[in-house]
């Protein structure tokens, strides 16, 4: 969030910061559960071949292994660079 709106936050009354709080709460959940469901389908797409034993074989689980530290190292690489450029926009105001 740029200063602008946090300076429109705080002229909002008490019942609607909670309100607005709660519904930014509410879509942070949204987005991490949306992030695990893909990194969980993507894995499990790429790495799972049969369903011949209850549990996963090693390679299996190398390969669940990597992709899921492939997909986290992306994602807070993405993160990283999105927040350099919010920065970058915010200083620039």
């Amino acid at each position: 969030m740029d200063k602008t709106m946090l300076a429109d936050l705080d002229s909002l009354p008490e019942e609607d910061k909670l309100r607005m709080s709660t519904m930014i709460d509410q879509l942070q959940i949204r987005d991490s559960l949306r992030m695990y469901n893909s990194l969980v389908e993507r894995c499990f797409t790429d790495c799972i071949d049969t369903f011949q034993r209850k549990s996963l074989t090693k390679q299996e689980e190398t390969c669940v292994r990597r992709c899921a530290e492939k997909f986290l190292k992306h994602s807070m690489r993405v993160g990283m660079r999105f927040a350099e450029l919010n920065q970058g926009a915010a200083t620039s105001d």
